[in-house]
């Protein structure tokens, strides 16, 4: 296998420039296995200047970390989820907010030691789409960008386009009389000057690049992700086997301080979007971070208004039946890179294997439990996903 390969692996041609990447999926493997646990030092924070990460964020903004747990620096900024995800596996930081189906692929590709601790968030992404598209049949013909090929706008995405009768193609022009419709990953930064300057006809991804379009008036969002998949997870809580193996007592601080700061943001989001917009940790200007953080009833009629699918969650239970529909999903889900470790995968197992939610339920307990996060006490729940 080539160098290119084995780097599409991992990012798809256009996350791995966009990376600046030099190292292909053996190299991150090798990486990986290879790396050694910094068991004394503080840990370290990645994220995407994106609401997503708002948890992670609040927990370092009002102090929530005990002193000396996490750096002293803020989180470290990183720009796309390639270069984020190969910082993870290669110890550069050592938690972060990741998307759930990159998780996936990160653990069973490289087996690079990927755990999911929780969720960080649900909802809070949207495809937004040029003024001149009106119906999803519009969309025939010109090219959408996603943040990452496994991701769950990518998935929840392409679930919306066949159920309206358009196809997404990878690497191939799309045909408005072909119906269908080119899918490309772009970094979120870019997303907006490329709507603006119409290179591409929408764009699905998180907040807060969604409110900048509407604020910027150069977009509009057509779908809200969370009234087609209720309350799906977006990213999640991840670390290593290896830093849990080290250090289990400072990832259950880590995993407190995210449920409290998931707390706060329920109780003030205004006061959180101040805190976290207008370049203190995310480079959005307040007021889109704010609209991101507390969507009103958008101006056009959602399809499941009882969802509140224009609501970015912040619970942080892992529930074992999305994981299961989602590796079914990913199954379903065109991209452009190797996708043969998903035939290793048994659906009904990856959760147990991939998620370890010790540090969440111990969390939950010591926050008010399930009940405070509005959560049923057995903590199960029924997936809800529209797919026509």
């Amino acid at each position: 296998m080539t160098t290119l390969s084995r780097r599409r692996l991992l990012t798809g041609a256009a996350a791995a420039a966009a990376a600046g990447g030099v190292f292909g999926i053996g190299d991150l493997a090798r990486s990986a296995t290879s790396r050694a646990a910094d068991t004394a030092g503080p840990l370290r924070i990645g994220y995407l200047p994106i609401t997503d990460a708002a948890p992670l964020l609040l927990a370092h903004s009002a102090a929530l970390y005990p002193a000396g747990l996490v750096s002293s620096a803020k989180p470290v900024l990183f720009r796309s989820w390639a270069s984020l995800g190969e910082a993870f596996v290669t110890g550069k930081v050592d938690v972060v907010h990741l998307l759930m189906p990159m998780a996936v692929q990160l653990r069973y590709a490289l087996g690079g030691g990927v755990r999911v601790l929780g969720w960080n968030h649900t909802n809070g992404s949207a495809l937004t789409v040029a003024p001149h598209i009106k119906d999803l049949s519009d969309l025939a013909g010109t090219q959408v960008a996603i943040p990452f090929w496994w991701s769950i706008h990518n998935i929840v995405l392409q679930q919306l386009l066949r159920a309206h009768g358009l196809r997404p193609v990878v690497r191939r022009s799309a045909s408005r009389s072909g119906r269908t419709v080119e899918l490309i990953v772009m970094s979120p930064s870019d997303m907006v000057p490329a709507l603006a300057n119409r290179s591409i006809g929408g764009y699905v991804v998180a907040d807060p690049f969604n409110a900048v379009a509407q604020i910027k008036k150069i977009g509009r969002i057509h779908t809200f992700l969370g009234d087609v998949w209720r309350d799906h997870a977006c990213c999640a809580l991840i670390t290593r086997d290896d830093v849990i193996a080290q250090r289990p007592n400072a990832i259950q601080q880590v995993t407190d301080a995210v449920v409290g700061a998931q707390l706060l943001l329920n109780t003030d989001r205004v006061a959180a979007a101040k805190a976290l917009g207008g370049g203190h940790y995310l480079p959005q200007p307040v007021p889109a971070v704010q609209l991101a953080l507390t969507y009103p009833d958008p101006p056009y009629p959602l399809a499941h208004p009882d969802w509140q699918p224009q609501r970015l969650g912040f619970t942080p239970f892992p529930f074992a039946g999305f994981t299961h529909r989602l590796v079914e999903a990913m199954g379903e889900t065109v991209i452009d890179g190797d996708r043969r470790f998903l035939d290793r995968l048994d659906p009904a197992r990856v959760h147990a294997d991939l998620v370890d939610d010790q540090f969440v339920r111990s969390a939950l307990a010591a926050h008010g439990g399930p009940a405070a996060f509005g959560l049923a006490a057995s903590l199960t729940r029924k997936e809800q996903v529209i797919t026509a």
